[in-house]
Parts: C-alpha cells; structure tokens; sequence
C-alpha cells in the first residue's frame, strides 16, 4: 500500500473506535440494542392481539371467556415488556460506564506519554485538557445510552413492524415504503445543520472551561491589580456567548422532532385515511385494519425517538473527536511546521547503560511546532554538549537562549528533530521513555506539589519506598526538621499545590524526592530561585550534598549556581556560544562577562 493510499484510507466510526477501546463494553451495548428491540417486538404483537380482541368482542361478540387467553397472553407480555425495558437502560448504563472510565484512564495515559510539551506546541490551556476530560467524557454518556441503541433500534423495530404489516396488509407497505426514507432523509439534512453547532457549543464551553480555571488561579493578582471586575465581565460576556449557542443547539433540537413528528404524524394520518377507506368498502376486515392502524405509529415510533436523541448523539459525537484527537497524538516530536512525525519505534530489547556514562548533544536542532510561520524560530540550532560522567556542567544565557529546550530534551518530554542525544553511546531515541527517565532526577524551579500529604508527595520518586527511606531523603534535603513539626508530620496534607508550605519547604520536598530516586543523572532547573536567604542556603547545602558523584547539569538563571560547576557553556539564539570554567569565561570578556556584570548590578 503506498504512502497516499494510507493517508486517504477512511478512519474507523466513532462507535467503533469507542468499543475497540473496550471489547466488553461493546456486548453490553448489543445487548442494551436487543433487550430494546424485543421490547419493540412485543408491543407490536401486543398491538396485533388487542385488534384480534377488540374485533371479537365487539364484531364477533364472543364472551369474556374465549377472548381471556389473549387477555392473559397481553398482560404476560406486558410483564416481560417491562423487565427487557429495565435490563435495556441497565446494559446501556454498564457499557456508557465501561467505556467512560476507559477512556479516562486512556486520556491521563496518553498525556502523561506526551508530557508538558504539548501544551506548549499546541497553544493548548490546561483548562481545555481539563474540559475534555471531564466535560468531554461524560457526554458520552447520553451518546452511548441514548443515540447509540436509539440509532440501531431506528432500523431494527420498522422492519419488524413492516414485516407484520406485510402479512397483514401489503397494500399499507407501500406508504411505509415512501415514508419511512422520507423522514431519514429530513433527519440527515437537519442534522447536518445540528453537528456544526454542536461541534462549536462544545469547543466554547472547553474555551469557557479554559478562561475560568485561568482566572481562578490567577485571583490574587487580579485583585492586586483591581482587575477581578473586568475579568468577571469576561466571563459573564463568555458565559452568555455560550448560552446563545446552547439556545441555537436547542433550537435545532426543538426544529428537527417538530418536523420528524409533523411528518410521521402526516404519514400515521395518510395510512388511516387508506385503511379506513377499504374498511367502509369492505375489502379490509376490521381485525386487520385496527392491527395495521395501532402498528404504523410504531413502525416511526423509532424514527421519532431518533430525533429526539439526536442532539445527544451530535454532542457525543463532538466530544469523541476531541477524545480522539487527543489520544492519536503522536508521543513523536514535530517538524517544526506543526506536523508531528513519528516517535521512534520502541526497542525490541532494553539497551543497557553502563554504571557511568558520559552524555553527548550532537548538532541538536529543534523548532517547537506553529501555525505561524513567524513563531517558527528554532529554539536549539546546530548545538552540541558534552555532560561527562560525575561532573557538573551549567546552562547560562539570556532569556530564549533555548536551556529550557536543552532539559525538555534531556528528560524526553520532546525529541531532536536533527542531531543526536546518546547517553554512554547509546542513542536516547532507542531507549524507553520510562527507562530513561529512571536515570534522571530533577529539581525544578517550580515544583509541583499533589493534593495528598507530605509522605506521598515524597513516595512519588519511588512508590515502594519504605518509611525509613523516606526519613533519610527528607534529612538529606533538610526536610524532616520542618515536616516533623507539621500537625501530622508526614502524615499532613498538604492541600492544592502544596499550599501549606513555603516556597523553600516545597523545594526541599522536590529535594528529599531526588536524593530518594538516587539516579545517577541530575537536573536542576534553578532549584533556589525565588527563595529567601536562609531557604536558599539550605537548599544550597542539600544540592550540593546531592551533587556529589552524579553527572549534573545546571540550568542557570542566575550566575550564583554555575560559578562552582566544573564547566560553563553559555548560549544565545539556540547556539552554544561560549564555554569554560568561571575564571576563565570571565577573563574573555565576551558574553559570559556581560551576564555576570549585569548579575552582579
């Protein structure tokens, strides 16, 4: 097959892509569909049999006594009727259930394999992701136990009803033959209308998601700056933008069961005037006409509720492309034009790193993906590093040198697009993401601290750590002073983003984490900015303890860190412009100098 045969070849249906995810939610489905179509069957024999009732009561006069087995025969099926209708919603309940949580695990999955740089390439807001996980999932659940068996049920219950009209009246076939396409028709052209506003209803309300969580985490600088009233009136205009479109998706909604039961109801009314017709004439028994007349509302029936769940499905629908969309990115990297290229094929075998290993950047070059062809500037070009086993090499440079691409490249939250990466000659590419990372320990300028307490903030490193472990790591990081006095020591929460602790308490978590992972390589991304004096010279003697003896690199943002470090390269425009120790930078007097002087003020 060739390269555009493969490109043009159609995608799987979104209710197929959704039960490959979950084979046995696929079953609970179908069985929802059966349950749901012997419960249509039953009503139209049950509609048979009141006509054979009403005809022998009232035109052949029998007695209760000889219509009483029918009778009997009608509330039996009635029973079961009930039951079927009961194990209908409860299959369909089970599969919606089955394939949301699926999905949900499948999505933190396959953002966690994608890592931060995704929102950074695609321009993406947290409060989008958020949407789509949370919003976005739980409209499958009126797609999957509403539209889906509504769909199949559509197709399903009218042919058996027509089967029955076909025995019992051919001639009444034929109106059900022009009729039933008809209204298909009529409820594929509205709907085609329905699924664009669908589609735009859900992507403002990821968008409102988006605005709202950005406002809420930036509350205290809105109100420093008295701006909380104009973002509340950015909100309330989104709000009421999104309001508008949900009123147009209801409209349509509204339209489309006026017309499918204006239409079923002209088509229900034209078969009475033709059954009624030959009834008087006398070529039609009466049995007969009653049977075909309780039938044909039934024979739409389904039509109709289709129509009525048909917003569900388009809303579902919308949400399951965006679901999609999300899982089929490519955990690759990008070409720098926005397409992503295919990730390295996974290894058959686990290359084996030796107990130290030098790492080399070999003419890196990366561009982060854009529309814009004026953000397309490369980040890295053409640049090369050398980490030497046990040593400490700092990252110094201006703002937009490209550091931060360096260490998102070192912890393969994104791959080289030229050039190489290899790690004791081992490329990085042909090494699991997993495993790579399990030879890194890093300590952000920020650290991110889970909604949980200080112990599993600390586990998080190596979850099978034992409690002894943990102490050691929290001492190491001058930790385990201020943890023990916490009201339940280890055991405290810490509530959203470590919100109980200082900016210095929360890097010596991030600290007591590292030196508990215990990996042979080290990334600190700035590890003391943003800290007091005390704080910082804490945290300055907890690195450097977890220094020793690890191949470190140091992402300087300020000068202070890197003047110990064994070497200096310094960068500008992507480019490794300089390199040395800091004596010797400094009595070159190129760019490194022009940093430490304006450091220094």
């Amino acid at each position: 097959m060739t390269d555009n045969q493969q490109r043009v070849a159609p995608k799987p249906s979104i209710p197929t892509r959704l039960y490959a995810q979950l084979p046995g939610a696929r079953g609970l489905l179908y069985g929802a569909v059966g349950a749901g179509f012997v419960s249509g069957a039953l009503f139209a024999i049950q509609a048979v049999l009141l006509s054979y009732v009403v005809d022998g009561v009232f035109l052949q006069s029998q007695t209760l006594a000889a219509v009483l087995p029918l009778l009997g025969l009608m509330v039996a099926l009635l029973l079961v009727r009930v039951a079927v209708i009961w194990a209908a919603d409860i299959l369909a309940q089970h599969s919606a259930g089955r394939v949301k949580t699926s999905l949900r695990q499948q999505l933190l999955d396959r953002l966690v394999v994608l890592g931060p740089a995704r929102l950074r390439a695609d321009g993406e807001r947290s409060g989008e992701l958020v949407g789509t996980v949370a919003q976005g999932v739980e409209a499958l659940d009126d797609y999957i136990t509403q539209f889906l068996p509504a769909r199949y049920l559509a197709g399903l219950v009218p042919a058996f009803v027509f089967l029955l009209v076909l025995i019992l009246d051919p001639l009444t076939t034929l109106v059900l033959l022009f009729a039933g396409p008809m209204l298909i028709l009529m409820l594929a052209y509205i709907g085609g209308r329905a699924k664009a506003i669908t589609e735009r209803r859900f992507l403002e309300l990821s968008w409102m998601s988006a605005f709202f969580l950005d406002v809420l985490q930036g509350i205290a600088t809105l109100k420093m700056f008295g701006r909380s009233r104009e973002q509340a009136d950015n909100i309330e205009e989104i709000s009421q933008h999104y309001g508008k479109t949900t009123m147009e998706v209801l409209a349509t909604a509204f339209q489309t069961s006026l017309v499918m039961e204006w239409a079923a109801t002209a088509a229900t009314a034209l078969v009475a005037l033709e059954v009624s017709y030959r009834l008087m004439a006398g070529s039609l028994p009466f049995s007969q006409a009653l049977a075909v007349l309780l039938l044909t509302p039934e024979f739409f029936m389904p039509l109709r509720q289709m129509a009525l769940r048909y917003h569900a499905g388009t809303a579902g629908k919308a949400a399951a492309e965006r679901v999609f969309e999300i899982l089929d990115s490519d955990p690759g990297q990008s070409d720098g034009k926005g397409q992503i290229q295919p990730a390295t094929p996974a290894p058959v075998a686990v290359p084996v790193l030796p107990a130290r290993y030098d790492i080399h950047f070999d003419r890196v070059s990366y561009t982060y993906p854009s529309t814009e062809e004026e953000k397309r500037r490369p980040a890295l070009r053409d640049f090369s590093l050398t980490l030497p086993a046990g040593q400490t090499v700092a990252l110094v440079g201006p703002s937009g040198a490209g550091k931060t691409t360096v260490s998102s490249l070192l912890l393969r939250f994104i791959d080289t697009q030229e050039g190489a990466i290899t790690a004791g000659g081992v490329s990085l590419g042909s090494i699991d993401r997993a495993v790579w990372r399990r030879q890194v320990a890093w300590v952000p300028q920020m650290p991110h601290l889970f909604y949980g307490s200080v112990l599993d903030n600390i586990r998080l490193a190596q979850p099978g750590a034992s409690m002894a472990e943990i102490i050691t790591a929290a001492e190491a990081a001058h930790a385990h002073e201020f943890i023990s006095a916490l009201p339940q020591g280890y055991d405290t929460p810490l509530g959203e983003r470590g919100e109980r602790l200082s900016g210095g308490q929360a890097q010596r978590i991030a600290i007591a984490r590292a030196f508990l992972k215990d990996a042979p390589v080290l990334l600190l991304d700035e590890a003391t900015a943003h800290l007091d004096a005390r704080s910082e010279a804490l945290v300055q003697e907890s690195l450097a303890q977890l220094m020793r003896g690890r191949t470190v690199l140091i992402i300087a943002h300020r000068l202070k860190l890197a003047y110990a470090a064994d070497q200096i390269v310094v960068m500008d425009a992507g480019r490794a412009v300089e390199e040395g120790d800091h004596q010797t930078l400094l009595r070159r007097g190129g760019l490194y100098g022009q940093l430490v002087a304006s450091y220094q003020g």
